[in-house]
């Protein structure tokens, strides 16, 4: 069974992703991380971020694991490398190449074959895997969501404001939902779970519920 997690930055895709994962026992896919992996890659070899193809060939190449919560290309773990603020402001134009979305959809699909899987990203239900028998759009609105992300900023010892915080989150948004491939949008079928004033664990519930009551009328 495959469960798709998507929604804006801040709506909680990524914890609640995991936990949810954790609960039930299954796979957890971080797409996210699977395009820092071929970005930091790129930059150690010299690959050109503006070079579809070539990124796309160098996706291709590489194994790209997820063991025990970490992340790998081979035997190498890079959990800690993707997450440097280079990383972030480069994986933007990695994962808006449309070779390299094709590359990874390809991989995230072989990854998930014959798994129960809990998948995150944007374009999950709505394009890597438009039969997963659940669909769920995790959002939250603007401003919970910037509480959210300024408080992480804050337990991170960045100086910032919650208005810039509101400010960039309406940038990325924005972007997110014009992109021309891989663009943030509900499937068609997808459930909306809005999270304000739930907890994870609250959010993981209601998305248990859902589980069964898919796996109830296939059984019925």
């Amino acid at each position: 069974m495959i469960i798709t997690l998507d929604g804006p930055a801040g709506a909680g895709k990524s914890s609640t992703a995991r936990a949810l994962a954790c609960r039930l026992g299954w796979f957890y896919m971080d797409t996210g991380a699977m395009y820092r992996a071929v970005t930091l890659v790129a930059l150690e070899r010299d690959v050109a971020l503006d070079d579809g193809p070539g990124l796309a060939a160098l996706a291709e190449s590489l194994a790209i694991a997820f063991r025990d919560g970490r992340v790998f290309v081979g035997d190498r773990d890079i959990s800690s490398e993707i997450r440097t603020e280079q990383i972030t402001a480069a994986t933007r134009s990695v994962a808006d190449a449309p070779p390299v979305r094709d590359a990874m959809k390809r991989m995230q699909r072989t990854i998930a074959g014959g798994l129960d899987v809990v998948t995150e990203g944007r374009d999950q239900g709505s394009v890597v895997f438009p039969h997963a028998e659940l669909k769920v759009f995790l959002t939250a609105s603007p401003e919970e969501r910037a509480r959210r992300r300024h408080r992480e900023e804050e337990a991170r010892g960045v100086d910032t404001s919650l208005h810039a915080v509101l400010a960039a989150q309406n940038r990325r948004d924005e972007g997110d939902r014009i992109r021309a491939v891989g663009a943030m949008k509900p499937a068609d079928d997808a459930v909306l779970v809005e999270t304000d004033g739930l907890t994870e664990e609250q959010v993981v519930d209601r998305l248990v519920h859902l589980i069964e009551e898919r796996r109830t009328s296939r059984g019925a």
